[in-house]
């Protein structure tokens, strides 16, 4: 069954945690269109120079909330005062390698706010669905077959560990506060995601579209790491669809993990997402593997199956197709600053979801 409708969100609360961060801003685009009124809550500095939100003129078209996931009070007064019909926590320090450099930090933001979050949820009295993001990485690295919902949950880097938390913490809370509560509770893990907008640091697309913007060779630090690319649309009709199934139904199958993964044809290398890159963009790489550089797992893959089954998701763009859609986005975008609303719009629309 597909829960996802075109009128779903019409007219609804939502309140969205990390809203100014990329996956956060295209999540926010895509509400504002399906007519949501939005509230979001974020630090008040920008994550990225520059900025999609900030590209986006969200910060006129949405309540635009300023405060840390980490501060137990201020997240509990927004959240009281958005009243929301709707709760998509996003809110995170989203970056393998900054982990390393600021363990303590990332365990505070991604599994403490986690539970500031779901704290701050016990209060609500109406019926709110939620969805708590996190990410692939949350599972106890295998690197053999695709990982389903029920896998040991792990990690071998501060990220990765402090997902896992979140995803414990979810469940634990959901557990003990949340039967029979009006709030109910989801959490969503999605694979390497790209589009258009994403300026982080550390991430090879950003990285890609920064080096061919200035004429400069690609610097790939794991060519051949496998990752399961999927489009940043792709994870955010998963988490829209789940929150709508949260909405219509008490089922408790639905308040549990979901992932939102891309077929397994989209798992390809590093290297080979690269080439593809610049057959849209042309241009080359080099090889920077470093063998004394932080561990990262070498190959991650999603099992969606639950999702097909319980949501009626299932991916709606190949690979050639998401990396098309990304490097075209960034080469307009670079050719018209100002266009960076007219390309979101536009990719949304053509990835064919209600609106």
């Amino acid at each position: 069954m597909n829960f996802l409708a075109a009128h779903t969100y019409r007219g609804k609360r939502v309140f969205v945690t990390g809203h100014t961060g990329f996956k956060g801003a295209w999540l926010c685009e895509w509400l504002l269109a399906l007519g949501a009124d939005v509230t979001g809550y974020s630090l008040p500095d920008l994550p990225t120079q520059p900025s999609l939100f900030t590209s986006l003129g969200l910060q006129v078209r949405l309540r635009d909330l300023r405060g840390d996931v980490r501060d137990a009070v201020a997240l509990q007064e927004a959240c009281q005062k958005a009243r929301p019909d709707f709760v998509f926590h996003m809110a995170a320090q989203p970056l393998v390698l900054a982990s390393y450099r600021n363990p303590l930090e990332t365990l505070q933001i991604n599994a403490l706010g986690t539970a500031n979050l779901l704290e701050a949820l016990r209060g609500l009295k109406a019926l709110c669905a939620a969805v708590m993001v996190t990410t692939d990485k949350c599972y106890d690295s295998r690197e053999s077959t695709a990982y389903r919902e029920t896998d040991a949950l792990g990690g071998s880097d501060p990220y990765s560990v402090s997902k896992a938390c979140a995803e414990m913490i979810t469940a634990a809370w959901r557990q003990s506060f949340f039967a029979g509560h009006p709030v109910r509770i989801a959490s969503a893990r999605a694979g390497n995601v790209i589009g258009g907008g994403d300026w982080a640091a550390d991430r090879i697309l950003p990285d890609a579209m920064r080096a061919l913007a200035d004429g400069n060779k690609i610097s790939v630090r794991n060519p051949r790491s496998q990752r399961p690319w999927q489009h940043v649309l792709e994870p955010l009709h998963g988490y829209l669809s789940l929150a709508a199934a949260l909405a219509k139904s008490d089922d408790p199958a639905l308040q549990s993990a979901f992932n939102f993964g891309p077929e397994p044809t989209a798992s390809r290398t590093v290297g080979e997402l690269v080439g593809e890159i610049v057959r849209h963009w042309p241009g080359a790489w080099d090889s920077a593997e470093n063998p004394a550089a932080p561990h990262e797992a070498r190959t991650l893959q999603l099992n969606a199956e639950k999702a097909r089954q319980l949501l009626g998701w299932k991916p709606r763009w190949d690979f050639p197709t998401t990396v098309e859609k990304t490097v075209g986005w960034y080469r307009r975008s670079h050719a018209d600053p100002d266009s960076a609303r007219e390309l979101t719009r536009a990719d949304i629309a053509a990835y064919g979801a209600p609106l």
